[in-house]
């Protein structure tokens, strides 16, 4: 079995890059060799952007949790695998070697299957970010079942949309979730979600995370350790085809119906562990953390699979960056002499404002690779983390990729490209990024600035999403022929590096999370005083981009304050806390085309203050409006 192919100089990724556009085949063929399959490929690669028909390692046969766990045993069956920091202090570090992390997947599978779960099933995980959320994507992934996590932070609404998109059969949740010093009624939500015509669902499989009081459906409510309680922690492993489906992830679309994002076994496997081995340069013994929480696709392929399929030791950590104080984060890197963190801009803002002390107390030596994800990061934010959690010595990979894409597209590689505040730099071997004009012609040439597609497949692309193939096809491969569109711009400096400069669609990006305009005015236009109302998104010096509402409401309003909580309590009940708007300004129209279509391009102008760069208005069907929202936008 040969070894994930590690780029060690800048030599070696030149040629290792050329090599991978040349004969992607040969290239990625080798990376998969380094896994255990049940029957080897027939074909590396058969892809078509047209259908979009992607197929990799084709009628290779597999299970992803065999290369997560039981290859290692042999070697590391006694090294840690998994850690987990836990939200309270007083808590226990939880470990898992691989030994004990294989036994416990082993007996939650058997659960699942001793509850009706077969190969296919849908499962559907809202849990908090304890080691149980890893265990039982695992065991759905041991016994073919498709996994789908949703944020622990969704609304009932949310959730019941994502259970009935995908007919999910199962529920796993637990009681509360612990966040800061706030206790969140985790099953309260799953019960509310279940109750709006989730009929698919057969079982609530609940654990216990603290909670004494709690509501029980003894029809299907069971609890986590009573069902896995004398499981055997033996489990044998489902065969999978490298296209059977692995996950299903929702992702906000610029339509209110989120998009169920679908990842298949053997290239999302490959992939996954080349990205991780390669942007944070993981050596033996390391000790590796992503902050994020597996709710996102950054938790999937870089606290789970890309981690564990590489045989390192990966951190959890259940709790926020400010709790009990602006100092976690650093106290955890001194405690387990932590070597890669990877976390989001919105996180080292947030700790940023709290001053330079706070990280000087703690002894950060151990770091060896600073990683960002989840939006473009900002100069100041970059350099403060260059310089206070650094020291100016350790290299930061600014990230750029999507749920789409599976895994991390263009990075710096740590100690070997170079870096440039705000430029997440060079593709990795394998991706070929484009820039295109908005007619599709190729943007050439250095210091320019396109729209950025991707040229040529990967093995963790995309392969459709949920129930609706064409709705892949449209939002992804249509608009620009034999290209893969990421739905971003991006500026290609003079020596090539690339900066992703944001979503040229209707989805805003807050703190990492994608957001639908869409979603978010249908929930604001729910509130019985609101007529009409369009969302954009604004600077925002924690969140890297917050919401600003513009709204139309009828003449009875009560007091704006009033009102205004109640917005956002009603989008919190049917999106949750993350998508209530930042700013909200009451006006008596929006800019609309003559077609009736919003222009929020020129909203995102007025809520960004810049008023002299608005463009021609004079076809709107109602071009004085805009002036009168900018002046209302100036008094407040």
């Amino acid at each position: 079995m040969s070894e994930i192919t590690q780029i060690n100089s800048l030599s070696e990724y030149k040629e290792i890059y050329k090599q991978s556009i040349d004969d992607p085949e040969l290239f990625w063929g080798k990376q998969a060799e380094t896994f255990s399959w049940k029957k080897k490929w027939e074909k590396v690669c058969n892809c078509d952007f047209d259908g979009p028909n992607i197929n990799w390692f084709v009628g290779g046969k597999l299970n992803i949790t065999e290369n997560c766990l039981d290859r290692h045993i042999a070697k590391k069956g006694d090294q840690t695998a998994l850690l987990w920091e836990p939200n309270d202090t007083n808590q226990a570090t939880r470990k898992f070697t691989y030994k004990e992390l294989l036994s416990a997947v082993n007996q939650c599978a058997n659960a699942l299957k001793k509850n009706g779960i077969v190969k296919g099933d849908r499962v559907i995980l809202y849990m908090p970010m304890v080691p149980e959320l890893t265990i039982a994507v695992l065991a759905c992934a041991r016994i073919g079942a498709v996994h789908s996590v949703v944020f622990a932070g969704f609304s009932a609404q949310a959730l019941a949309d994502r259970i009935k998109d995908a007919q999910a059969k199962m529920v796993i949740s637990a009681d509360v979730n612990r966040r800061g010093n706030k206790i969140i009624p985790v099953k309260e939500v799953v019960d509310d979600a279940i109750k709006m015509n989730c009929d698919s669902v057969e079982t609530q499989l609940v654990f216990r995370n603290g909670s004494d009081e709690i509501a029980w459906d003894y029809t299907i409510d069971k609890w986590w350790h009573h069902e896995l309680d004398g499981m055997s922690e033996e489990c044998e492993a489902t065969e999978m085809d490298s296209e059977d489906l692995l996950f299903i992830l929702y992702t906000s679309g610029s339509t209110g119906k989120p998009k169920g994002v679908v990842h298949t076994c053997g290239g999302y496997m490959v992939y996954a562990s080349f990205s991780f081995i390669n942007v944070f340069q993981y050596k033996e013994n390391d000790v590796y953390w992503c902050t994020a929480d597996i709710g996102w696709i950054t938790g999937h392929s870089y606290i789970i699979y890309g981690p564990l399929l590489s045989g390192a030791t990966t951190m959890m950590f259940e709790g926020v960056p400010t709790y009990p104080d602006a100092g976690r984060f650093w106290e955890i890197c001194e405690k387990h002499k932590v070597n890669q963190f990877y976390t989001a801009p919105t996180a080292i803002r947030a700790l940023m404002a709290k001053g330079l002390n706070i990280p000087d107390k703690y002894d950060l030596s151990s770091l060896k690779v600073l990683g960002t994800v989840g939006e473009p990061i900002n100069e100041e934010a970059w350099n403060w983390y260059n310089e206070v959690i650094g020291k100016s010595k350790v290299p930061i990979v600014d990230t750029w990729w999507q749920t789409e894409t599976g895994g991390i597209m263009i990075t710096p590689l740590p100690g070997i490209t170079d870096t440039k505040p705000c430029y997440a730099s060079y593709p990795l071997p394998g991706i070929e990024p484009v820039l295109v004009d908005s007619e599709g012609n190729l943007v050439k040439g250095n210091n320019v600035e396109g729209l950025l597609c991707i040229n040529k497949p990967w093995p963790s692309m995309i392969r459709t999403t949920y129930g609706d193939h064409a709705r892949c096809k449209s939002t992804y491969f249509s608009l620009y022929k034999g290209k893969y569109f990421t739905g971003d711009g991006a500026r290609r400096d003079e020596e090539g590096r690339i900066r992703v400069i944001g979503r040229v669609d209707d989805v805003i990006n807050v703190s990492g999370h994608r957001i639908g305009t869409a979603e978010v005015e249908n929930a604001i236009n729910e509130h019985p005083e609101v007529i009409e109302s369009a969302v954009v998104g604004f600077p925002h010096p924690i969140k890297g981009q917050g919401i600003y509402a513009f709204m139309i409401t009828d003449e009875t309003l009560k007091t704006k304050n009033e009102f205004e909580k109640e917005v956002r309590a009603k989008v919190t009940e049917m999106i949750g806390p993350i998508a209530k708007p930042d700013e909200m300004i009451i006006v008596s129209g929006l800019p609309k085309t003559r077609s009736g279509k919003i222009m929020r391009r020129i909203l995102r102008k007025i809520a960004s203050d810049e008023f002299d760069s608005l463009g021609d208005v004079s076809t709107l069907l109602n071009p004085t409006i805009v002036q009168e929202i900018i002046e209302k936008k100036k008094s407040i």
